[in-house]
């Protein structure tokens, strides 16, 4: 088994084309790549010999379904070998449908089912502060759909009032939730006492610099918004 990490952005549709077969859930796959890759190649403290560092930052794709993005830039960045991937999905094969913390290297949920996520984020953002630990940050990346899910609702009003400041949430917005108000994610996460910004899912500088807002006393929230999913 050999892993390199010598991949730039632009090999990464080579690297989710190996990936094939049933489930794909391809729009899932590539609304999140872009934010993906800007995470992980610019902003995350995280790397395949610092995976289970204390001090390392921490990422949550709590969007689980079609993780093809996710595990083709975990592969650019050398935290699995490129060999895994065409099995994809398959039964023996560490690389599911929905990532297992126990079975893809540099994973650190367990994800698939909606709205847990964020609520993870939160309680491993003040596990962190309960060990006194104030470097590392702890990102999540949901979908607009999670929303619906009450336990976000909790998890957001908790993380504000707390002032949880090394929480990051990443919302891709591709206008898929069923109760949602048009262009007001990000309000929702205001009147929470979160930072916000909303930008578009598909400009790195953009991204980059919502990213990397500070946000002194207040965990931070970036919608990245990108084609809505029937518009496809």
């Amino acid at each position: 088994m050999t892993i390199t990490a010598d991949h730039g952005y632009d090999d990464l549709p080579r690297l989710m084309s190996r990936m094939t077969g049933d489930e794909k859930h391809d729009f899932a796959a590539t609304s999140t790549l872009d934010v993906l890759w800007m995470l992980y190649d610019r902003v995350l403290d995280v790397t395949p010999e610092r995976a289970e560092a204390p001090d390392r930052d921490r990422f949550l794709l709590s969007k689980g379904h079609g993780p093809m993005a996710y595990y083709a830039v975990l592969a650019a960045k050398g935290f699995v070998p490129e060999e895994w991937l065409p099995g994809f999905g398959s039964y023996d094969s560490p690389l599911g449908h929905h990532p297992d913390r126990v079975l893809v290297p540099g994973a650190e949920i367990g994800s698939g089912s909606l709205g847990h996520g964020l609520p993870l984020a939160v309680g491993g953002a003040l596990g962190l502060r309960a060990q006194g630990l104030t470097d590392p940050a702890v990102w999540v990346l949901i979908g607009d759909a999670e929303l619906d899910e009450g336990s976000n609702h909790e998890a957001i009003a908790y993380a504000g009032a707390a002032g949880l400041d090394r929480l990051h949430t990443v919302v891709v917005d591709n206008a898929s939730a069923s109760h949602a108000l048009p262009g007001g994610i990000a309000a929702r996460f205001e009147a929470a006492n979160w930072s916000t910004a909303t930008v578009d899912g598909r400009d790195h500088a953009a991204l980059y610099e919502a990213f990397t807002a500070p946000h002194p006393g207040r965990p931070h929230a970036v919608v990245a918004r990108v084609e809505p999913k029937n518009a496809r």
